[in-house]
């Protein structure tokens, strides 16, 4: 650890220096660096510029390619690189590099720029710096006038991480190699591969060929590309994992391959029933949640496992190996008289402690080639290992634990770090969980727990955001999850603490949204969107024909500039200031301007029209009840790359729609959408689902004033699913004696039966009279 973390004492005498000075001239510059002294005068970089990097280098050859590419994409100026001799743009190697250091320096001077380091990893993120000074705004084709300062740079944390779950849905290697350029960019080092859970095996074994001939695929109505009729799924050959890892080591990028056990592995027991505990054949599933199947615990079943490591170990020179080792739901283990016989001679206590056990021989073996075992936080029940790292996702309490143990840890704890968590309660956000993490949620947390104590602080080995796939099925979905809040954890990973600062951070972001959509990234644009209310309400908008509109954004960098007139809006709109009033009728659009004239976000639009005013799509449906659950926005189907979603919590399929102007209505239209019920739920969970009672065939909706347990305004059965699609509408005439109230929709369907998620409800307006 000593390679990788700037000693305390040293980081405060750096910032005391370095902080004040370092915003101007690093407005490009993401994540902030270590330290930073301005200079006077500035450096001109024009097109045809020269690289020089050291004879027979090939690292500083590579690096200064990376960067030359970058740069001829984001700024659009042709540099070009050459070995030796006299130069003003220099790679320079200095000093005897440190196990795993990553310091680098950048000096700019009116002469010219160098970029000195001792180890490959610092010249390529001297590079990765170089590229950002080169792109400071969205001049493309302009030279680039360097400000002259000298920079001296190294990560806070050693571990700075994404995870990609790729079992649940296939990527391609194309799009991974995208997320592993940006990680480059952004100075993250380590890429977690989720590549095996219950609905899918996605890595070759060539050992066991059955993983992948079916334990790849599993049963779908809208299969991928080149998956076979009713099958969703695929894999990566040995070959293709090989070249991604070589791709990724020349992006100064480790690949971590994860395969998850002994839970999680319905996939593999698919393929090798005996690999299991009661000898069952399964599909593979096709349900998110915690399947209960498990490997076995004897003695063909860990060399299988141990077997399937070989093979991994030979991919990927990774010296950390994932086992995963969450949510083993010991039912199998405990119904087998095996497993249990096993347990009890080898003085075993409980299943627990036969996990920790089972853990412990995996990473001995790992051991004895020379790698380390990291896992999810479940392994430290029942003991952890001796050897084992823990990556902390149920919280920050297992790194904290692991840690004062003297075990190295990756804190990751969920929600924050959890990506799938949407960015806002939008409803044009994709499909994801609704435990709103938005771009300053992810840049406010800090992953060194105050509760670790400082002797044992140097096992924090850093940070890691988790990409769970169960609801990303595009690239581009999943870019819109990735970006720009991987830009908030590479300076939270990278940049001393004291240096990070909100408003300085939405500075650099600016210009590195314009490299993301010059590079083609479908980076979301959250934080900017702008969002419209009506605050005092839509029926006394309705009764006064005037409609008073507030708009507001997450991030307050930039300017709302709107117009009324359905036009789009530029730097020349009018700024916004207070809230808007207009006639009902007009459309309001509106987005975020950046200082230079930039539209930072796609822009909104508002429709005051009565009919739309009237209309709530299932995102602003909050949920009516207080049951717990599941808060989730999901697609049609599970493997869905398009179409409309529903938020919703699956243990409930109850809507409140907010102060609804009875009065000013004559009719309700329902569109819904029949989901799959395909979640695999525990015990407890089963017993929160609520199902109501349903006094038709195929289900009902019902329309209630107030709460659920109001007045019924209306209610309608829901049709036949074998003669009815999966997404349908109904309409009733809707009359009450109450001028304004709540309504809460409820959907009974028979016990058992699909899910049913509201995609909109809209409200007729009455005719004026």
């Amino acid at each position: 650890m000593t390679g990788y973390l700037l000693g305390r004492a040293a980081l405060a005498a750096t910032l005391l220096v370095a902080a004040p000075a370092a915003a101007a001239p690093l407005a490009a510059v993401l994540p902030v660096p270590a330290a930073v002294t301005p200079g006077t005068g500035t450096f001109r970089v024009e097109n045809g510029a020269t690289i020089v990097v050291p004879g027979r280098d090939a690292a500083a050859r590579n690096a200064a390619a990376r960067a030359i590419e970058i740069v001829a994409r984001t700024r659009g100026l042709r540099l070009r690189v050459a070995e030796g001799g006299a130069g003003a743009i220099r790679f320079v190697r200095a000093g005897k590099a440190t196990a795993g250091d990553e310091h680098y320096r950048l000096d700019v001077t009116p002469a010219g720029i160098r970029i000195t380091a001792a180890s490959d990893a610092g010249l390529f993120y001297g590079a990765m710096t170089l590229a950002q000074l080169l792109a400071p705004d969205a001049r493309f084709g302009d030279a680039v006038a360097v400000p002259a300062l000298a920079i001296d740079d190294r990560p806070r944390f050693a571990w700075r991480g994404v995870m990609l779950d790729v079992a649940r849905h296939m990527q391609p290697v194309a799009a991974i190699e995208r997320v592993i350029d940006m990680m480059a960019q952004h100075k993250l080092n380590k890429l977690q591969l989720h590549l095996t859970d219950d609905q899918g095996w996605r890595i070759e074994i060539k050992r066991y060929p059955e993983l992948t001939r079916k334990g790849a695929w599993r049963a779908s109505t809208t299969p991928n590309d080149g998956a076979p009729p009713g099958q969703y799924g695929g894999f990566y050959t040995q070959d293709q994992l090989r070249a991604l890892v070589a791709y990724a080591a020349a992006r100064a990028v480790t690949i971590v391959p994860e395969i998850d056990l002994p839970g999680h592995a319905q996939a593999a027991i698919a393929a090798y029933p005996e690999i299991g505990v009661l000898g069952d054949r399964p599909p593979v599933s096709g349900d998110w949640g915690i399947n209960p199947y498990l490997f076995g615990t004897d003695t063909r079943s860990l060399s299988f496992v141990r077997n399937v490591l070989d093979e991994v170990m030979a991919i990927f020179p990774s010296p950390y190996i994932h086992v995963g080792g969450d949510e083993a739901l010991k039912d199998q283990w405990q119904a087998s008289a095996t497993v249990q016989a096993q347990r009890r001679a080898l003085g075993i206590a409980d299943e627990q402690r036969l996990q920790s056990w089972f853990i412990g021989q995996l990473g001995a073996h790992l051991a004895r080639h020379g790698r380390r075992l990291i896992g999810w936080d479940e392994i430290l029940e029942g003991g952890l290992p001796a050897s084992a790292s823990v990556m902390s996702w149920r919280g920050e309490a297992g790194a904290i634990e692991a840690a004062n143990m003297g075990h190295d840890v990756v804190l990751s704890p969920g929600p924050v770090l959890y990506l799938d968590n949407l960015q806002s309660a939008r409803g044009d956000e994709p499909p994801g969980r609704l435990k709103i993490q938005t771009l300053a949620d992810v840049y406010a947390y800090d992953p060194l727990p105050v509760a670790i104590a400082p002797a044992r602080a140097q096992h924090v080995l850093g940070a890691q955001a988790n990409l769970w796939a169960e609801y990303m099925v595009t690239p581009e979905q999943r870019e819109h999850a990735l970006f720009p809040r991987l830009a908030a954890l590479a300076e939270m990973a990278w940049s001393p603490k004291a240096a990070r600062d909100w408003p300085a951070f939405l500075t650099r972001l600016d210009p590195q949204l314009d490299r993301y959509r010059r590079q083609g990234i479908a980076a979301a644009d959250s934080a900017f969107a702008v969002d419209f209310a009506v605050p005092g309400g839509v029926g006394a908008a309705l009764r006064a024909r005037r409609v008073t509109v507030a708009l507001t954004r997450q991030a307050a960098y930039g300017t709302i500039r709107y117009t009324t007139d359905g036009s789009a809006p530029s730097a020349a709109s009018p700024a916004y200031a207070t809230p808007l009033t207009v006639a009902v009728g007009s459309v309001i659009r509106a987005t975020t301007i950046a200082p230079d004239g930039r539209a930072l976000a796609t822009p909104r639009r508002f429709d005051t029209a009565p009919a739309a005013l009237l209309t709530r799509t299932s995102a602003a449906l909050p949920p009516c009840t207080t049951t717990p659950g599941i808060l989730l926005r999901l697609p049609l189907s599970p493997d869905a790359t398009a179409g409309p979603a529903h938020s919703m919590n699956i243990f409930d399929s109850c809507w409140r729609y907010p102060d609804a102007p009875l009065d000013q209505v004559s009719a309700i239209s329902v569109t819904i959408g029949r989901l799959p019920r395909n979640f695999a739920l525990r015990q407890p969970q089963r017993e929160q689902v609520v199902w109501r009672y349903n006094p038709t065939s195929f289900g009902t909706l019902l329309v209630h004033a107030g709460d659920c347990a109001g007045a019924v305004l209306a209610a309608l059965p829901l049709p036949d699913p074998a003669n009815a699609p999966n997404r349908f509408t109904l309409d009733v005439p809707l009359a009450s004696t109450t001028a304004q109230a709540d309504l809460c929709l409820t959907i009974a369907p028979p016990v058992g039966g699909p899910l049913y998620g509201i995609d909109t409800v809209r409200l007729t307006p009455k005719e004026p009279r």
